[in-house]
C-alpha cells in the first residue's frame, strides 16, 4: 500500500448493498510507464504532482492508493435497444477522491484487467483508445461541457491483442460518480429487493441531488433532475457537433456528465444523419438522433424508478410520462437559447426559429463545415471558395440575420463577444486527434499530443497558435470510423 498525504479517498459506494460491486484489485502489468500526467487536473484534486511522477505503479494497477478498497461496478444496460447484464469489464474504481473544495469524484482505472463482469474479455485497453479518451474528454472540458476528465494514461509493457497486437495502456479517469441509467436498471431488474433499489436512489440524491432530500415525493423529483441534466448535457453536445457514438443506457450517467469515450468523434460537414462508430450500422445513435435517444434513455431510467415514486406503478406512470414529455421541452429551450447565442441574438424571438433552421438548412445542403461556418460568422469574415458563402441564398439569410441584430441594443462588439464566447474557434478534428495518436503509438513522440491538447484547453481564445487546427481535414470525413477499442 503506497501512502501518499495528499491522497484523501473515501469508499462510499461500498456502503451499498453488495449486489452493486464486486471487490477486486486491478491486475499487475509488467512494466509500468506513466507517459501523461494532467497536472492542472492534479492539482484540483490536491495532489502532488511531483510525487504522481515518481509513482507510475499507481496509475498501472501495480499499487493503491492509501485509503483504496478498489471494486467493480455491477450494471445493466440497452446497447442498440438490446438489453443485458454489463458491468465494469476492463475497470476498477479505486475509490473517490475528497478534493480540497470539499468535491467528492471517483478514481477510476481503464484498462486494469478482467474483472467478474468482463464476459470472456481480457480486461485490457490499447494505448490508442487511451490517449484518444484523454483527448477527447479534455476537448469537452474546455469546451466547458460536463464531462468526465483524465487524469493519466500509463503504459503497461505489455501487448493487447485484438485484430493485431497493440500496446497496453491504462487511463485514469475521474468523475462526478459513475452511477448510470443502467445501474437503475441493473438494479431493478437483478436487485434482491425494491430496499436496493430504494438504496440506489437514496445514495444517488444524497451524493448529486441533496436539496431534493425533502422533497415530497424525492424520487419524481430525481427523475426530474437527471431529465434537466440530460437535456442541457445534450444539447451542448449538438452546439459544437459532437457525436458521442454508443448513447446505450449503460453510458449515460446519472450526473449529467459525458462518460465514456469510445468511438465518439465532431461533426466536420453539418449532416443530421452523420455516424463514425464502426457498430453503429443502423444509425441508431447518428448527430441528429442524439436528443431523441436521451429521452428514450430517460424513459428506460423512468421505468426503472417507478416503484419508488408510487408502489402503485399505475399512478406512477402518468407523473413519469409528463417528466419524459417535458424533457423534449427541455431540450429544444437549452438548444434554441445556445443557438440564439451562437448567432449573437439576445432576446428571444418567436420567428427566430425559422432563421435558425434556413441556415441549418443551407449548411446542409453545402455540405458545411459545422465549427467553421459558425467562426465564419463570429469573425463575420468569409472564404469565398466556400460554396456556402458564394450562394445567394446564404447572401439573403445574412442580410436577414443582419436585420434581426439591428433590432437588438447590444453594439457589434457585444455581439461579437458574446458569440466568441459560444462558438468554439476550433474542435478535436478527426485527423488531428488521428494524427497525434499516430504519432504517439508509432513513434513515442507526445509532443503532437501535448500541442492538440494544449490548443484545446481554450478552444474560444481565437488565437494564431489555433489557426492551423481551423483547417477542415485533405479528405472527407465521410468514410472515417472510429471504434471501441474492446
Amino acid at each position: 500500500m503506497t501512502k501518499h498525504n495528499e491522497w484523501n479517498l473515501d469508499n462510499s459506494y461500498q456502503r451499498l448493498p453488495g449486489i452493486f460491486y464486486s471487490r477486486v484489485s486491478p491486475v499487475a502489468v509488467k512494466a509500468p510507464i506513466l507517459i501523461k500526467l494532467n497536472e492542472s487536473l492534479a492539482k484540483e484534486l490536491g495532489l502532488d504532482i511531483e510525487e504522481l511522477k515518481k509513482e507510475p505503479d499507481i496509475f498501472a494497477g501495480n499499487q493503491l492508493p492509501e485509503g483504496s478498497v478498489p471494486i467493480a461496478q455491477a450494471y445493466a444496460g440497452h446497447q442498440f435497444a438490446n438489453f443485458t447484464m454489463l458491468g465494469d469489464g476492463r475497470a476498477v474504481l479505486l475509490g473517490e477522491q475528497i478534493t480540497p473544495e470539499g468535491r467528492r469524484v471517483d478514481i477510476q482505472l481503464k484498462g486494469s484487467g478482467r474483472t467478474p463482469y468482463s464476459r470472456g474479455g481480457d480486461g485490457r485497453a490499447a494505448l490508442g483508445p487511451m490517449l484518444r479518451e484523454y483527448i477527447m474528454s479534455e476537448a469537452m472540458h474546455g469546451l466547458n461541457i460536463p464531462t468526465n476528465r483524465s487524469l493519466a494514461v500509463a503504459t503497461t509493457g505489455e501487448s493487447v491483442q485484438r485484430e493485431i497486437d497493440f500496446p497496453g495502456a491504462i487511463v485514469t479517469r475521474v468523475a462526478s460518480s459513475h452511477i448510470r441509467v443502467g445501474t437503475f436498471q441493473f438494479a431493478r431488474q437483478w436487485g434482491g429487493t425494491v430496499d436496493d433499489l430504494r438504496a440506489l436512489a437514496d445514495y444517488t440524491i444524497d451524493r448529486h441531488f441533496p436539496d431534493i432530500k425533502e422533497d415530497d415525493n424525492p424520487y419524481l423529483s430525481l427523475l426530474k433532475e437527471v431529465s434537466k441534466r440530460q437535456a442541457a448535457l445534450i444539447a451542448k453536445w449538438q452546439l459544437v457537433g459532437f457525436i458521442h457514438g454508443v448513447m446505450n443506457t449503460d453510458n449515460m450517467a446519472i450526473s449529467g456528465e459525458t462518460i465514456d469515450y469510445g468511438p465518439c468523434a465532431f461533426m466536420n460537414s453539418y449532416d443530421k444523419s452523420t455516424v463514425f462508430s464502426s457498430i453503429d450500422v443502423q444509425g441508431r445513435y447518428a448527430y441528429g438522433n442524439q436528443p431523441d435517444i436521451g429521452g428514450w434513455n430517460l424513459a428506460r431510467f423512468a421505468e426503472s424508478i417507478l416503484i419508488l415514486i408510487n408502489e402503485d406503478e399505475q399512478k406512477a406512470l402518468p407523473l413519469a410520462k409528463e417528466v419524459i414529455e417535458e424533457y423534449v421541452q427541455l431540450y429544444d429551450q437549452n438548444y434554441l437559447n445556445g443557438i440564439r447565442k451562437k448567432l449573437g441574438i439576445v432576446k428571444e424571438k418567436e420567428d427566430d426559429t425559422v432563421l435558425i433552421r434556413r441556415l441549418l438548412d443551407l449548411m446542409e445542403q453545402h455540405k458545411a463545415d459545422f465549427t467553421n461556418t459558425f467562426r465564419a460568422l463570429t469573425l463575420d469574415q468569409f472564404d469565398d471558395n466556400i460554396r456556402l458563402f458564394q450562394s445567394k441564398a446564404f447572401k439573403e439569410w445574412y442580410q436577414q440575420w443582419q436585420d434581426r441584430l439591428d433590432e437588438q441594443n447590444e453594439s457589434k462588439e457585444q455581439v461579437q463577444q458574446l458569440m466568441r464566447t459560444h462558438n468554439p474557434s476550433i474542435i478535436p478534428r478527426n485527423h488531428r486527434v488521428e494524427e497525434a495518436i499516430e504519432a504517439a503509438v508509432s513513434e513515442a513522440d507526445y509532443q503532437v499530443m501535448d500541442q492538440l491538447l494544449s490548443v484545446l484547453s481554450n478552444p474560444y481564445a481565437y488565437t494564431a497558435d489555433q489557426e492551423p487546427y481551423t483547417i477542415e481535414p485533405p479528405d472527407s470525413d465521410d468514410n472515417y470510423q472510429t471504434f471501441c477499442g474492446t
